[in-house]
């Protein structure tokens, strides 16, 4: 069984905090890893409302279903939104830490009122699918190396050929598809993931009427995916009016299908677009919807470069989640076309820019505009970090590197 690197940080959310949430999407192994918490004693025991009959239980009396009980893991929490407000009361009278892990592959920041029932008594943490360095049983450093400023990155970056990295962007992080051997067989568990979600976790959030289109909308996301969200764009491709659009973006992203990405500004002087970029939560899911093969690939180029950015992104959103420096990621564009893929901001201020070129060269053409932000930035600016799919690693001046994309999980 691989480790999963968030573990050191739910352990510590444990030791002092009544609640602690476990939320991503279906299948990103949230089971099995509260599953192993109770096996190693950080839990006393685990319950799941996947189960007909805790399910039932807990829906007819929430408050005897949680009242007195510690270190208990309930599973899919999500599925019955009344235990938010058993459990409130529970923990009211009993401030103990670590006396309930929960679990839900819904994001309960966008469920009107249920975050909010537990504020001051629970943390959320985030688990994605595996990322790279969890496949290869490493943790990665990444992101705290980036913020040193980068120069330990340079030095210790191995490479990694372009056919190994697309074999590993197409099968993504889901433990299930990334096992699987083929192509053929992956499509299948991806096909079929798709479809439980519609059946499971969008009927238990919303009563959608439409969702026999949901899948072709979630296609439709997928030829997007790094773009600025334009909601009027995708309401003409679609055929969907813009207000059951955006509800239907909204449901996707409530299950962690759909990642958003927030636009950066600070007072630069400059007029930035403040559209957030969308993009899928894993990559072997993307190049599912857009069917991109490696012989597809080779007859489609244009292809590869979305792919690429997404994985790129996602990798960052699983290692701040456990980094010690733990960065918000944002991007950065002007009206005027200067534009850095990722920028990540820590909680003093400093960013770091990230640039993502699916080309087998850098240049000095593909730093213009982190060489822009960096100049407006001063201080605040730690590195500018090109990643691409060559093989060697190189500085570009001060506080700037090209990096091959393996120095995301190999550094």
């Amino acid at each position: 069984m691989l480790d999963r690197s968030i573990v050191p940080a739910v352990a510590a959310a444990l030791e002092d905090t009544p609640v602690v949430f476990l939320n991503g999407a279906r299948q990103a192994g949230k089971s099995t890893l509260a599953k192993r918490l109770v096996e190693q004693s950080l839990m006393a025991e685990y319950v799941t409302l996947d189960d007909p009959g805790a399910l039932a239980a807990a829906q007819e009396d929430p408050g005897s279903f949680v009242a007195g009980r510690h270190r208990l893991v309930i599973d899919e929490v999500q599925r019955v939104p009344d235990l938010f407000l058993a459990l409130k009361a529970t923990v009211d009278r009993d401030r103990r830490p670590g006396r309930f892990l929960l679990t839900g592959s819904a994001n309960v920041l966008l469920l009107p009122g249920l975050a909010r029932t537990l504020a001051g008594r629970m943390e959320i943490l985030p688990l994605w699918p595996f990322s790279q360095g969890e496949l290869e049983s490493r943790k990665e450093g990444f992101i705290d190396a980036a913020f040193k400023g980068g120069a330990g990155l340079y030095k210790s970056t191995p490479p990694m050929e372009r056919r190994e990295l697309l074999a590993r962007i197409l099968s993504g992080g889901f433990p299930e598809a990334a096992g699987r051997k083929s192509d053929d067989r992956r499509n299948a568990w991806f096909s079929s993931y798709v479809g439980t979600l519609l059946q499971r976790e969008i009927r238990d959030l919303a009563n959608v009427d439409g969702l026999a289109i949901m899948p072709r909308l979630l296609s439709l996301i997928a030829t997007h995916a790094g773009s600025l969200l334009n909601y009027s764009e995708l309401s003409r491709s679609s055929g969907l009016p813009l207000s059951t659009l955006k509800r239907y973006v909204a449901l996707w992203e409530a299950t962690y299908l759909v990642q958003p990405v927030p636009a950066w500004s600070s007072n630069l002087g400059k007029r930035l677009v403040r559209s957030p970029k969308l993009y899928l939560n894993d990559s072997g899911l993307l190049a599912y919807l857009l069917q991109a093969t490696p012989q597809r690939l080779s007859e489609q180029p244009a292809l590869w470069g979305p792919l690429l950015e997404n994985f790129v992104v996602m990798e960052l959103h699983k290692q701040a989640a456990w980094s010690r420096t733990k960065p918000r990621l944002f991007h950065f564009r002007t009206h005027s076309g200067q534009e850095v893929d990722v920028l990540l901001e820590d909680r003093a201020g400093r960013l770091v820019g990230i640039e993502v070129k699916a080309r087998a060269a850098a240049s000095g053409e593909d730093f213009r505009a982190l060489r822009t932000l960096a100049a407006d930035l001063g201080k605040r600016f730690v590195a500018g970090i090109v990643l691409y799919t060559g093989t060697a690693a190189y500085p570009f001046g001060p506080r700037m590197y090209a990096l091959p994309v393996s120095a995301l999980w190999r550094s």
